[in-house]
């Protein structure tokens, strides 16, 4: 009988720090958004549309928005704007405007327009130009893993 109470009492140990471990699992905590967005909205206001027409980042305009993707984009054009939202993921930034590196290293990280690189007809950013510079050394490397990361990272 001694021994049943060991066992009964390892059990009940067990089975309670596995319910300790499950209740803290499941307990949510406060995730990024899927786009990286400042207090000038998704990509720090800038026009996700004129990186692919006018090879530059253009600031957006507050009166040409758009709402998609949990977030609120801008555009310096309503010709860029009606682009926009007829296709979307072609023109958002990848990863959600976050750093492409960053993401390829299995973090989010913010970034600055003027890292912005289309590779394959894609928009990518990077956290800072030196930054950049390691990206550029293996672009096709670290897209391939930031493809992979990507999900597990914005919750999707």
């Amino acid at each position: 009988m001694f021994a049943s109470k060991k066992k009964m009492k390892a059990i009940t140990l067990v089975l309670s720090a596995m319910l300790i471990l499950t209740a803290c699992g499941t307990k949510k905590e406060e995730q990024l958004p899927k786009v990286y967005s400042t207090e000038n909205g998704a990509i720090g206001g800038y026009d996700p549309v004129a990186f692919f027409t006018e090879q530059q980042p253009v600031m957006g305009n507050k009166d040409l928005t758009f709402s998609w993707n949990d977030a609120i984009w801008s555009f310096s054009s309503q010709a860029n704007l009606d682009t926009f939202k007829t296709n979307p993921e072609k023109f958002a930034p990848q990863y959600g405007g976050y750093c492409a590196y960053g993401t390829a290293d299995g973090h989010l990280s913010p970034t600055q327009p003027e890292t912005w690189t289309i590779v394959n007809d894609r928009l990518y950013f990077n956290y800072n130009m030196k930054v950049k510079e390691k990206w550029m050394g293996g672009q096709a490397g670290y897209i391939e893993q930031a493809d992979k990361n990507w999900p597990g990272l914005s919750g999707q």
